[in-house]
């Protein structure tokens, strides 16, 4: 019998207007990209991929003590850098956004009560992580409390979180919790439970939106070789 084999992401041309809703691209602020040049490279090789819009969501937590000041004051030298390079080469520009990557942490709930937030798209969203291998102390009050403030959590790869399974992930999404996908999880980069995970939520409609949580250049490559979800198999 004949199998046809698997596309890729890069394959079935996936990223053509692609919203990645969380990277760590913006350089020198958290254990992402580094520098300048290597932000402005993978942003040169996001439009190459037909990628139209990026939200910059650099970690914040209690090890990684990023201000909102600080980080719009970084994201606006990136602006200027992109900008100019840009206009130099007569490209097509990539739509930026600033937002962040918030650990369910004490000190998330100081900045919270101060609606000291950099959210995620046009409603409030916030995106928030946890502990991959713990869940935070009362993280279903911890989300709650996200929702009383007027803010709608989003929950950064759910199907890296060894504790959580079916259950966990329905209770959620019945909460009114959205989750976002790695795309790096389609592939084997965190290990085929990951991916095993990440295809069954994905191929069940679970996922609301999708991101690279991109790194360095080498995930950006990893990302281009993870198997396509199976509605574009099909495709091209």
């Amino acid at each position: 019998m004949f199998f046809r084999k698997k596309k890729t992401l890069e394959q079935t041309g996936f990223f053509g207007n692609f919203v990645d809703y969380h990277c760590h691209i913006l350089p020198g602020v958290d254990d992402g990209v580094a520098d300048m040049a290597t932000s402005l490279e993978i942003l040169r090789r996001y439009e190459e991929l037909g990628v139209s819009t990026v939200w910059f969501t650099p970690h914040v937590m209690e090890d990684m003590p990023n201000t909102t000041e600080a980080l719009k004051a970084r994201f606006e030298e990136l602006m200027e850098a992109y900008t100019k390079e840009v206009n130099d080469g007569n490209r097509r520009a990539l739509e930026l956004h600033l937002a962040a990557e918030y650990m369910l942490d004490d000190g998330f709930e100081e900045r919270l009560e101060r609606k000291d937030l950099l959210t995620l798209g046009t409603r409030d969203q916030v995106l928030v992580e946890t502990s991959y291998y713990n869940p935070p102390i009362n993280m279903v009050e911890r989300l709650n409390l996200i929702k009383s403030k007027g803010y709608y959590p989003v929950l950064a790869h759910p199907e890296r979180y060894m504790y959580m399974d079916k259950k966990d992930y329905k209770q959620l999404k019945d909460m009114g919790i959205r989750f976002q996908l790695n795309l790096g999880s389609l592939s084997n980069g965190y290990g085929s439970l990951v991916k095993k995970k990440a295809l069954k939520m994905l191929n069940d409609g679970w996922y609301q939106y999708r991101g690279t949580d991109c790194h360095r250049m080498s995930m950006v490559d990893l990302i281009l070789q993870a198997e396509a979800p199976k509605e574009l198999q099909t495709n091209n």
